[in-house]
């Protein structure tokens, strides 16, 4: 099967996988797909990392990254803060594991590598649940915002992909991905504005001059986190995170733009929407 139509199955039967743990299952299940989804994140980062010959005491990094999303899910409210909880046990901890050691090298680095997956990963995507449980006047539910999110953020990417497939001819940042390209991002961006005016109908309240802003700010940041993750594969020389799904690679590949997108949409509805 050739990678692009082996890419269009993967993303199809992903599609309806997502659709279905947004809408039709309950929310304990979406709460346990995102878990482990932070969990075969972490587990691609740790490996990856490991081929540089960094240290990390990866059961520690597990404990605390699972307990981030498992906390939130269980205080039934967007957020308690217990996840700077738990980030702040993860230092003791890691920092006294460290002390056990017999060599103290690279303790820096891995110290800051293992806490760095932790926020990068867990944190980061964590803020799905976050997204999911957020209820307010004018809101059309947590699961149609969980929606929203990736159809913006994921068409951007999709729209990058295909656009600059197409009639890409100038690269982008050349030594971190020299396949994507300038007329792809462009094209990405201008998919992810389509896809927020497409949700019109179910934010009615939300003026479309908001949409087309929405659009262009979760598509920019959903491309720097595609580019953050190629920087990271790139310093450890791998062209994949994993072998999560075949023509797309590992989790991290999958989640990469949704990284950075979810916390910025959670603070903007937070701070526009429910403020």
């Amino acid at each position: 099967m050739i990678p692009a139509l082996r890419r269009i199955v993967a993303g199809g039967g992903l599609l309806a996988g997502v659709a279905w743990v947004i809408f039709g299952a309950p929310v304990w299940v979406f709460a346990a797909v995102t878990t482990a989804l932070v969990w075969g994140g972490l587990r691609e980062f740790f490996a990856m990392v490991a081929r540089k010959g960094i240290q990390i005491e990866r059961v520690i990094g597990y404990a605390v990254g699972l307990s981030i999303p498992l906390s939130i899910y269980a205080s039934f409210e967007p957020t308690k803060g217990w996840e700077l909880f738990f980030i702040t046990g993860a230092f003791l901890t890691i920092f006294t594991l460290q002390l056990t050691r017999r060599e103290s090298s690279q303790a820096i680095v891995g110290i800051s590598t293992a806490l760095f997956g932790i926020f990068y990963i867990s944190w980061c995507f964590s803020f799905l649940i976050k997204l999911r449980f957020l209820e307010g006047p004018g809101l059309p539910g947590g699961a149609w915002l969980v929606a929203f999110l990736i159809g913006v953020t994921k068409g951007g990417d999709i729209g990058a992909y295909g656009i600059g497939s197409l009639i890409g001819k100038h690269a982008l940042i050349r030594r971190i991905s020299p396949s994507k390209t300038w007329e792809g991002t462009i094209g990405g961006l201008l998919v992810s504005v389509l896809v927020a005016l497409l949700f019109r109908p179910v934010l009615p309240a939300v003026s479309l001059q908001e949409l087309v802003g929405l659009g262009l700010l979760l598509g920019a940041v959903g491309q720097i986190g595609d580019l953050s993750e190629s920087l990271i594969k790139r310093d450890c020389q791998v062209k994949d995170s994993g072998r999560f799904l075949p023509g797309l690679g590992g989790v991290l590949d999958v989640l990469d733009s949704l990284l950075f997108s979810a916390p910025v949409f959670y603070f903007f509805v937070q701070h526009f929407w429910t403020g």
